[in-house]
Protein backbone atom coordinates (compact mmCIF):
# COMPACT_ATOMS: atom_id res chain seq x y z
CA UNK A 1 0.00 0.00 0.00
CA UNK A 2 1.16 3.50 -0.83
CA UNK A 3 0.03 6.85 0.54
CA UNK A 4 -0.99 9.32 -2.16
CA UNK A 5 -1.94 12.98 -2.04
CA UNK A 6 -4.85 13.45 -4.43
CA UNK A 7 -6.18 16.78 -5.69
CA UNK A 8 -9.77 17.10 -6.87
CA UNK A 9 -10.97 20.32 -8.52
CA UNK A 10 -14.56 21.45 -8.48
CA UNK A 11 -16.92 24.40 -8.66
CA UNK A 12 -19.51 25.57 -6.16
CA UNK A 13 -22.53 26.60 -8.22
CA UNK A 14 -24.06 28.23 -5.15
CA UNK A 15 -22.05 30.22 -2.64
CA UNK A 16 -20.85 28.15 0.31
CA UNK A 17 -21.33 29.97 3.62
CA UNK A 18 -18.50 30.06 6.14
CA UNK A 19 -20.40 27.48 8.20
CA UNK A 20 -20.69 25.15 5.21
CA UNK A 21 -16.96 25.54 4.45
CA UNK A 22 -16.14 24.74 8.07
CA UNK A 23 -18.40 21.69 8.00
CA UNK A 24 -16.78 20.49 4.78
CA UNK A 25 -13.27 20.84 6.23
CA UNK A 26 -14.38 19.00 9.38
CA UNK A 27 -15.79 16.15 7.27
CA UNK A 28 -12.61 15.92 5.23
CA UNK A 29 -10.19 16.30 8.17
CA UNK A 30 -9.46 12.53 8.55
CA UNK A 31 -7.90 12.61 5.07
CA UNK A 32 -5.89 15.82 5.64
CA UNK A 33 -2.69 15.71 3.54
CA UNK A 34 -0.76 17.41 6.37
CA UNK A 35 -0.35 13.88 7.77
CA UNK A 36 2.07 13.13 4.92
CA UNK A 37 5.61 14.44 4.58
CA UNK A 38 4.63 16.02 1.25
CA UNK A 39 1.67 17.78 2.85
CA UNK A 40 3.84 19.14 5.64
CA UNK A 41 6.63 20.17 3.30
CA UNK A 42 4.33 21.86 0.76
CA UNK A 43 1.89 23.18 3.40
CA UNK A 44 -1.05 21.82 1.41
CA UNK A 45 -4.49 23.08 2.38
CA UNK A 46 -7.28 20.54 2.65
CA UNK A 47 -9.73 22.90 0.91
CA UNK A 48 -8.93 25.95 -1.20
CA UNK A 49 -11.82 28.09 -2.49
CA UNK A 50 -11.12 30.77 -5.08
CA UNK A 51 -13.02 34.04 -5.59
CA UNK A 52 -14.89 32.55 -8.55
CA UNK A 53 -16.11 29.61 -6.36
CA UNK A 54 -13.82 27.09 -8.01
CA UNK A 55 -12.17 24.91 -5.41
CA UNK A 56 -9.55 22.25 -4.84
CA UNK A 57 -9.76 19.47 -2.29
CA UNK A 58 -6.50 17.74 -1.36
CA UNK A 59 -6.73 14.38 0.38
CA UNK A 60 -4.38 11.74 1.73
CA UNK A 61 -5.36 8.28 0.51
CA UNK A 62 -3.71 4.91 1.07
CA UNK A 63 -4.25 2.52 -1.82
CA UNK A 64 -2.64 -0.21 -3.92
CA UNK A 65 -2.27 2.04 -6.95
CA UNK A 66 -2.93 5.56 -8.17
CA UNK A 67 -6.19 4.69 -9.94
CA UNK A 68 -7.71 3.28 -6.76
CA UNK A 69 -6.38 6.25 -4.79
CA UNK A 70 -8.03 8.70 -7.19
CA UNK A 71 -11.36 6.83 -7.08
CA UNK A 72 -11.30 6.63 -3.27
CA UNK A 73 -10.48 10.33 -2.95
CA UNK A 74 -13.29 11.30 -5.31
CA UNK A 75 -15.78 9.16 -3.32
CA UNK A 76 -14.58 10.77 -0.07
CA UNK A 77 -14.90 14.28 -1.50
CA UNK A 78 -18.36 13.64 -2.99
CA UNK A 79 -19.60 12.16 0.28
CA UNK A 80 -18.31 15.11 2.31
CA UNK A 81 -19.92 17.57 -0.10
CA UNK A 82 -23.25 15.72 0.19
CA UNK A 83 -23.05 15.72 3.99
CA UNK A 84 -22.24 19.45 3.91
CA UNK A 85 -25.47 20.05 1.96
CA UNK A 86 -24.38 20.09 -1.68
CA UNK A 87 -26.08 17.95 -4.31
CA UNK A 88 -23.72 16.65 -7.01
CA UNK A 89 -25.05 19.21 -9.51
CA UNK A 90 -24.40 22.08 -7.03
CA UNK A 91 -20.69 21.29 -6.62
CA UNK A 92 -19.52 19.23 -9.60
CA UNK A 93 -16.09 17.64 -9.29
CA UNK A 94 -13.43 17.45 -11.95
CA UNK A 95 -10.99 14.61 -12.50
CA UNK A 96 -8.90 13.54 -9.51
CA UNK A 97 -5.13 13.62 -10.00
CA UNK A 98 -2.15 12.42 -8.02
CA UNK A 99 -0.41 15.45 -6.54
CA UNK A 100 2.24 13.43 -4.75
CA UNK A 101 3.28 10.11 -3.34
CA UNK A 102 4.49 9.82 0.24
CA UNK A 103 7.19 7.17 0.14
CA UNK A 104 7.81 7.48 3.88
CA UNK A 105 4.39 6.12 4.86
Amino acid sequence: MTTYVITIPGTFLRDPSDDVRSALVRLLRPADPHHTSLGQQEDLDLLTVNDDNTFSIRLEVTADDSRNAEEDAKRTAASALREAGFAPDEAPLGPATVTGIDNQA
